[in-house]
């Protein structure tokens, strides 16, 4: 398995920049689904909201790395822990996209707990926005592709702000 980052085959030194941002996006979406979703009540909503979406963040980290590990491996072959820890950091950006909306929560005590959750869906879908065009960049795209990426994943992130409008929550 190649390092995150690098070609099967290719030498370690010769390692090329970060284009993968596969697990911010999917993060970023996954937190934007959370906040959609949740109708946290009771007595700490925001201490519940900022919980819920890094827990959710962890469990779909740990799902990727279980599913990377056991899906990727050769037949015959143990999953070795170093492996192990390089998927687990490759996709440590699944939980980190969970956490400037879980903090976007945090500093909003001013706003009432809906305002709060619009703030946080707000972040999620702009964060997820911008880690595809800077993966497309990064990666060497034109502008125009860098764009269309950018618009798919607002498209994406907007469905999720459509549902969220649609229930009510």
């Amino acid at each position: 398995m190649a390092a995150p980052g690098q070609q099967s085959g290719s030498h370690p030194s010769a390692v090329a920049p970060r284009t993968d941002y596969a697990g911010a996006v999917y993060g970023s979406l996954l937190a934007a689904s959370v906040v959609a979703a949740s109708g946290v009540h009771g007595a700490h909503p925001r201490l519940s909201l900022v919980v819920l979406l890094l827990v959710t963040g962890v469990v779909f980290w740990l799902a990727h790395v279980y599913a990377r590990l056991t899906g990727e491996r050769e037949a015959g072959r143990t999953v070795t822990w170093r492996a192990a820890r390089e998927v687990g950091r490759h996709e440590w950006s699944i939980v980190e996209a969970a956490a400037l909306p879980a903090l976007a929560v945090l500093v909003s005590p001013w706003l009432g707990d809906a305002e709060t959750a619009w703030l946080a869906l707000g972040v999620a879908v702009a964060q997820q926005v911008l880690w595809a065009t800077l993966g497309a960049r990064r990666a060497g795209a034109g502008p125009r592709q860098i764009a269309v990426e950018g618009a798919v994943n607002l498209v994406l992130g907007l469905l999720i702000v459509v549902a969220k409008a649609a229930v009510g929550h």
